[in-house]
C-alpha cells in the first residue's frame, strides 16, 4: 500500500529528473510552494464563512489588504502605456480577481466542496486549450495532454478521499467551471502583459481592477457585509493571511513563475491544490486521509512528471 513518504519520493524524483535539467528548477519549486499556500486558503475561507462573512466580503478585505501592501514595493506608475494595455490589466483583474473568487466562493455555498474542487482543477485543461487557440504555432503534444489527464485523475482521487459523493447542482457546478475558465483566461492574458511590464506593476493592477470590477457583484442578494465580525481574532487573523500572504505575496510570485516557465506548465501545478487542501484539513479540521487519496497523490506526481518532460 502506498504511503505519504512514497508519494513524496515520487514528487522529488520527478522534479529532479524533468525540471532541473532546464535550469529553471527554482521556479518549479516556488510554484509548488505557492500552490501549497493557496491549498490552505479553502480552510481559511471556510473559517471566515462560519463566522458570518459573505464571499463578496471576504474578497473585498482580501484584495484591499493586498492592494495597500503592494504599494510599498511596486512602481508608483499609475497607468499602463496604452489604453489597450490598461484594458488588458482590467481583464486580468476581473478574470483572476473578482470573477474567479466570487464564482468559486459562491459555488462552495451552493454545491458540494468536492464538486467545486474537481471542476476548478480543470483550469489547466482550459489553459492548454486557450493557449492552443491563441498561440497556434506552439504545439501541445500528446505527452503533455496525457500527463494533464493523469494528474486530473489523481486530483479526483484526492478530492473524494475514499468517499465518492457526486451530486449534480447546475448552478454551483456551472459557477465552478466559470471559475476554472476565468483562471485560464487570466493566465493567457498575463502572458501578453508579462513581457512588457514588471511583475509587481501587473500584480498591483490585478488587485486594483479586481476591486473595481467587484462593484457590479455588490448588487447581488448575497453581497452582505458584517464589520462586527472583524473584532473576532480568528476572522482578522485569517483575513491577514489571505490578504498579505495568499494574495499579495503569492500573486506576485505566481505571475513571475508564469513568466519564467510558461502558462501551461505553471497551470498544471494547480492539480496539487487539493493535495495541500487535504493536508491542511487533516491538520486543522482533523479530516481523515485514506489510501485512495495517497494513490491520487502518486498519480498527480506522475502526471506532473509527464508534463515536465513534454
Amino acid at each position: 500500500m502506498p504511503t505519504l513518504s512514497t508519494a513524496y519520493i515520487v514528487i522529488v524524483k520527478s522534479a529532479r529528473s524533468s525540471f532541473f535539467k532546464e535550469g529553471r528548477g527554482v521556479y518549479h519549486i516556488v510554484a509548488i510552494l505557492t500552490i501549497a499556500v493557496w491549498g490552505t486558503t479553502f480552510v481559511s475561507t471556510k473559517v471566515l464563512i462560519q463566522n458570518g462573512l459573505s464571499p463578496t466580503e471576504i474578497f473585498t478585505y482580501r484584495f484591499l489588504l493586498a492592494w495597500v501592501a503592494i504599494w510599498f514595493f511596486a512602481s508608483k506608475k499609475l497607468f499602463a502605456d496604452s489604453l489597450r494595455d490598461e484594458m488588458l490589466m482590467a481583464a486580468v483583474g476581473f478574470t483572476g480577481g473578482s470573477l474567479y473568487f466570487i464564482a468559486e466562493n459562491t459555488a462552495l455555498e451552493t454545491t458540494l466542496a468536492s464538486n467545486v474542487s474537481l471542476l476548478v482543477c480543470t483550469a489547466p485543461i482550459w489553459t492548454a486549450l486557450l493557449s492552443r487557440i491563441f498561440y497556434p504555432r506552439e504545439k501541445v503534444g500528446k505527452g503533455l495532454w496525457a500527463g494533464t489527464f493523469i494528474a486530473l485523475a489523481g486530483a479526483a482521487l484526492v478530492i473524494f478521499n475514499g468517499s465518492f459523493v457526486l451530486e449534480l447542482n447546475p448552478v454551483g457546478d456551472i459557477l465552478s467551471i466559470v471559475a476554472a475558465v476565468s483562471w485560464a483566461v487570466y493566465s493567457i492574458v498575463m502572458r501578453k502583459l508579462s513581457g512588457r511590464y514588471s511583475t509587481m506593476f501587473i500584480t498591483r493592477k490585478v488587485f486594483f481592477w479586481g476591486l473595481v470590477t467587484l462593484l457590479p457583484f455588490l448588487l447581488l442578494p448575497g453581497a452582505t457585509y458584517n464589520p462586527v465580525a472583524l473584532a473576532i481574532p480568528a476572522v482578522w487573523g485569517n483575513l491577514l493571511f489571505l490578504g498579505l500572504v495568499a494574495s499579495f505575496a503569492c500573486f506576485a510570485i505566481w505571475n513571475k513563475v508564469m513568466k519564467e516557465i510558461g502558462v501551461v506548465a505553471s497551470s498544471n501545478y494547480i492539480y496539487l491544490n487539493p493535495v495541500f487542501t487535504m493536508m491542511a484539513a487533516a491538520m486543522v479540521l482533523g479530516e481523515r486521509i485514506t489510501w485512495v487519496a495517497i494513490v491520487g497523490l502518486v498519480l498527480i506526481a506522475g502526471g506532473l512528471y509527464f508534463t515536465g518532460r513534454k
